[in-house]
């Protein structure tokens, strides 16, 4: 017999911790908080960080430097042969890419790239595009235009 076919309801869930019901359970007196110090209490809570009132982590961590994380511009890319599944002559902007599926948001930068092909003439509206992008939709009749 092997594992995956016992169907027996034996041993399949396990009862759960009593906690506080005398001595002989095992879970009694201290009902398994210890004696004093931190989370004996009722109403204690510690956060994720919390290192037992060492100096922590990031506290003992130098700041240094200038992050541009939080300046920099973050573009979705879409490439041009995913463009392929719009109808021809279609108008296309970000709310359009964005209930295809191709982008995250409404609010997301776009950038087009070249990669793949083209066959349909579409009309393109967003916030970059790469040369050879450029390239494949006004070869195929389309227009671009960049969004300030």
């Amino acid at each position: 017999m092997l594992s995956h076919e016992i169907t027996s309801v034996v041993g399949q869930s396990k009862s759960r911790k009593r906690i506080g019901r005398g001595r002989g359970s095992g879970m009694g007196k201290t009902s398994g908080r210890g004696h004093k110090g931190c989370g004996s209490r009722a109403g204690s809570f510690t956060t994720a960080t919390y290192e037992g009132g060492q100096m922590p982590l990031f506290r003992r961590l130098p700041k240094r430097g200038f992050s541009n994380f939080q300046f920099a511009n973050r573009y979705e890319i879409v490439n041009v042969s995913q463009l392929d599944g719009f109808d021809d002559g279609a108008v296309i902007g970000v709310e359009q890419l964005f209930g295809a599926g191709l982008v995250d948001s409404s609010s997301s930068k776009v950038k087009i790239l070249g990669d793949g092909e083209l066959t349909k003439k579409l009309e393109i509206t967003v916030h970059k595009f790469t040369k050879s992008a450029q390239e494949k939709i006004s070869g195929c009749g389309g227009s671009i235009k960049v969004v300030a």
